[in-house]
C-alpha cells in the first residue's frame, strides 16, 4: 500500500482552506477569536439526540449521486410569485405563532433571506443573537463563515435561499427540541415548496433529522445524497446534509474543512456549478 504524501495532503488542505476563504484559526480568548498556528483538536458534534423526531415527509436515502439536477425552471418568471406567496406564508406564520406553545426568548421573526426561486437552498437549525436582532438568518460568525462557502461555490448569497427549521431564537441558543421542531417544520415545508430548489444542503444535526425524518448521527449523515418528498409538489429533491458552520467554529480543523468542502462539491457537480477562483 502506498504511503500518503504529506506534502499532497498539505496542499490539499491549503486548497480547502483557500476556497472556503480561511485566513485565521479560531481560539477562544477574551470572547474573541484570535490567530493562531495550531488549530483546536476535534470535538464532537455536541449536538444531542432528540428524544423523538417531528413527523416529516418520507425521506430516502440516494445511495449514489443524482444523475443530474433537475430541469432548470424558468427562476426570473417564478420570482415575483415566489415572493408574494413567501410573504403569504409568513404572514401565516405569524397569525398562527406556533413559537408561543413554547419557551422562546425572541425580539424578531428571523424568516428567510436570498432569492426565494433560487436552485440551492441552505437549511440551518434556529436563529442566534445576531439573527435575532437583525430579522435575517446567518449573519453572525456562523454566518460569515456560510457566505465564504457559498462564495467558494461560485454563487453569492443573493443567489441562494437560506431559512432556519426555528423562526425564533430558542432562550441561550438552546438546540431545537423534538416538539419546536414539529411546531415549526410545517412552515419549513411550505418554504421548501416555494422555493422548489433543485438541491438542499442542511447544516447540522437538528436541520438534517427534521428534513430527512432521521435519527442517524451527523457522520453517518453527511456526505452521501438524500431526497425531501415535497407533499405539495410531489417532487423528490436532493439533500446533502454538512456540518453546521458554527460547528467549524468550535473544531476547525483541516479535516472538518475538508468533509465539509466535499459535501459541498457534491452539490456543486449536481448543480453544475464552477468553484469560485
Amino acid at each position: 500500500m502506498m504511503t500518503p504524501d504529506p506534502a499532497a495532503i498539505a496542499r490539499q488542505h491549503a486548497e480547502t482552506s483557500r476556497l472556503l476563504g480561511v485566513d485565521f484559526v479560531p481560539v477562544f480568548g477574551g470572547g474573541e477569536f484570535q490567530s493562531a498556528g495550531v488549530a483546536p483538536a476535534p470535538t464532537p458534534d455536541p449536538t444531542p439526540p432528540p428524544a423523538s423526531t417531528p413527523t416529516a415527509p418520507p425521506a430516502q436515502v440516494i445511495e449514489t449521486k443524482p444523475a443530474s439536477a433537475p430541469e432548470s425552471k424558468p427562476r426570473r418568471k417564478l420570482a415575483a410569485s415566489a415572493e408574494d406567496r413567501m410573504g403569504e406564508l409568513r404572514a401565516r406564520y405569524e397569525r398562527d405563532a406556533p413559537h408561543a406553545n413554547f419557551v422562546t426568548d425572541f425580539t424578531n421573526i428571523v424568516w428567510g433571506d436570498g432569492d426565494p426561486s433560487a436552485s440551492l437552498m441552505f437549511i440551518g437549525e434556529a436563529p442566534g443573537a445576531e439573527e435575532d436582532k437583525t430579522g435575517v438568518p446567518f449573519v453572525g460568525r456562523a454566518g460569515q463563515l456560510l457566505n465564504k462557502m457559498i462564495d467558494a461555490m461560485g454563487l453569492s448569497r443573493e443567489q441562494v435561499y437560506i431559512a432556519n427549521v426555528l423562526k425564533t431564537r430558542p432562550p441561550n441558543n438552546a438546540t431545537p427540541t423534538a416538539d419546536e421542531a414539529a411546531a415549526c417544520a410545517p412552515y419549513l415545508y411550505e418554504q421548501i415548496s416555494i422555493v422548489a430548489p433543485d438541491a438542499i444542503v442542511t447544516l447540522g444535526l437538528p436541520a438534517s433529522r427534521t428534513i430527512l425524518s432521521s435519527n442517524e448521527s451527523m457522520g453517518r449523515l453527511r456526505g452521501r445524497w438524500h431526497a425531501f418528498h415535497d407533499e405539495h409538489s410531489g417532487r423528490s429533491i436532493p439533500v446533502m446534509p454538512t456540518y453546521h458552520p458554527a460547528f467549524l467554529l468550535r473544531s476547525y480543523t483541516p479535516e472538518n474543512r475538508s468533509k465539509v468542502w466535499s459535501d459541498l462539491k457534491q452539490v456543486m457537480e449536481l448543480l453544475n456549478l464552477q468553484e469560485a477562483r
